[in-house]
């Protein structure tokens, strides 16, 4: 039996909901993709949004034109504007990534991912500086300087890849995010900017970056990385296999660019992590089961721990950087498929939001938490093996003594595992649509409810005992809510067929 103590540890940040990564910014056009994000706001309330693609030219912001014999450039915001209305009408705010490179300013024609975002240098730093300059004016004068100020401003995407910065070139990274950091501020100093948001394996680029940025007095409040935690990939058609180390590698990860500024003039910036999932790959199947739900748990509900923010990747399936999906479930990183079909993982933050401020004990399979109003929530998850080697265990128990308010208790609770909640299952057993029609849809919209349960329990000198059996690959909410009973004193639950009942 585990005793919570009655006075709360500390607060519960809310740095697992302060951003969540999209898909390349133009997909914000599409209806199924507004109403996943309306869906996610309501459920779990994400605040900021990240992708990449705002000035690649599926945007067409950078626009070169010849007139009278001369070069000249129109920058047009048609397609900023009604992402940012639509991000802004749905609650929430960008959190922007500047890239990639528009083709007709790229200095060569490397590209990746399906959709062709280029990733080499500005053939002119001038001309990107304007364009920089140009997006954010454009923006204080549409939205407001007050809240463009609050937009996080983040140079590029993991350069130390040769995929996404040609060659891996440090020093062409440093002179961009350089010439780009001092043009945002140029617009107001006020804008927050930053990075380099380099992928795992890469400790070393954030060091030298932070001495660049020291050294020449560039503009830096924040910086930002990317956290994974999979091996490399086991191709098959359309689909990718990979092994996994713990889970605690991600909170490794969070919590190293915190260690790597101590003692610098940055110890106490922001630490954002732009990116983090388990496996980098959209086409992987882990992405969808309850085993991921309970694998990130311990992530989603300490991650706050070592970061002000980490952002899921992604929020919908509705993400094409291998191409269009090929199936409703085909392993992609979206919280949602495709028609708002909830997975597994969804679920565990749609409890996280559930949960109170005040974290009462912390445990490797539990989060405790208090309201202001005395409700007592208990977020718990079964242990996995990530290896793979074992399916992990049958079932896992925990009993926990929580200090609750009043003399009974209403115990809610809700549960994803294997079966229950599990819209993967289901669309398993329906034989892998790969686009189900409306009826299977609505099987599986059904499947992805959590299963619950309702009981009241006695408390015992402001106290009451919860023993909690959890089944494979389980994550579970349990809401205890004081009692106000108010049952009429005439009520009698014998009485219901009208039988005379004496006393």
């Amino acid at each position: 039996m585990l005793r919570v103590p009655d006075t709360p540890s500390g607060r519960l940040t809310d740095a697992w909901r302060h951003c969540v990564g999209t898909g390349r910014l133009e997909l914000a056009l599409r209806a199924d993709y507004q109403e996943s994000l309306r869906v996610l706001r309501r459920d779990i309330g994400f605040r900021y949004i990240r992708g990449h693609g705002l000035l690649s030219d599926g945007m067409a912001v950078h626009r070169p034109y010849e007139w009278q014999g001369r070069r000249h450039v129109r920058h047009s915001f048609t397609h900023v504007d009604q992402v940012l209305d639509a991000y802004l009408g749905l609650g929430i705010r960008p959190f922007l990534e500047l890239g990639f490179m528009p083709g007709e300013l790229a200095s060569g024609e490397q590209t990746v991912f399906w959709w062709r975002g280029n990733v080499t240098p500005p053939r002119s730093h001038q001309e990107w500086a304007d364009l920089v300059r140009a997006l954010l004016t454009h923006l204080v004068d549409r939205y407001g300087l007050d809240e463009v100020r609050t937009w996080p401003v983040e140079v590029w995407n993991e350069p130390n890849l040769p995929d996404f910065w040609q060659d891996a070139d440090e020093k062409a990274y440093h002179r961009l995010y350089e010439v780009t950091a001092h043009a945002v501020k140029e617009v107001d100093a006020g804008i927050q900017v930053g990075g380099p948001a380099i992928s795992p394996g890469a400790d070393e680029w954030l060091e030298r970056f932070a001495e660049f940025t020291d050294r020449h007095d560039v503009p830096l409040n924040f910086v930002s990385r990317h956290a994974y935690t999979s091996g490399p990939a086991q191709h098959v058609p359309f689909g990718v296999h990979q092994t996994l180390g713990p889970a605690s590698g991600l909170l490794d990860q969070f919590a190293t660019p915190r260690r790597q500024l101590e003692g610098t003039r940055y110890a106490g910036l922001p630490v954002h992590i732009t990116e983090f999932n388990s496996s980098y790959r959209p086409d992987n199947p882990v992405h969808d089961t309850a085993f991921h739900a309970a694998y990130l748990a311990p992530v989603v509900a300490n991650g706050g721990e070592h970061a002000d923010s980490f952002s899921y990747w992604t929020f919908s399936d509705v993400f094409e950087e291998a191409g269009v999906p090929t199936a409703l479930f085909h392993g992609g990183f979206g919280l949602l498929t495709h028609r708002q079909v909830r997975k597994p993982t969804y679920h565990l933050y749609a409890f996280m939001a559930r949960l109170g401020p005040d974290v009462l004990a912390r445990g490797d399979d539990h989060l405790v938490t208090r309201h202001h109003d005395g409700r007592v929530t208990v977020l718990a998850w079964a242990p996995v093996d990530p290896t793979g080697e074992t399916p992990g265990p049958d079932r896992h128990t925990l009993r926990l003594s929580l200090p609750v308010r009043g003399g009974e208790v209403f115990v809610r609770r809700s549960s994803v595992d294997e079966e229950r909640g599990n819209a993967y299952t289901a669309w398993r057993h329906l034989g892998s649509p790969a686009s189900p029609k409306p009826g299977q849809l609505d099987v599986l919209h059904e499947a992805a409810e959590p299963a619950r349960t309702h009981r009241r329990l006695t408390t015992e000198d402001g106290r009451v005992d919860l023993p909690l059996t959890l089944s494979r690959h389980e994550v579970t909410l349990v809401e205890l809510t004081p009692v106000v009973d108010e049952t009429p004193p005439w009520w009698d639950e014998r009485r219901l067929l009208g039988r005379e009942v004496t006393a």
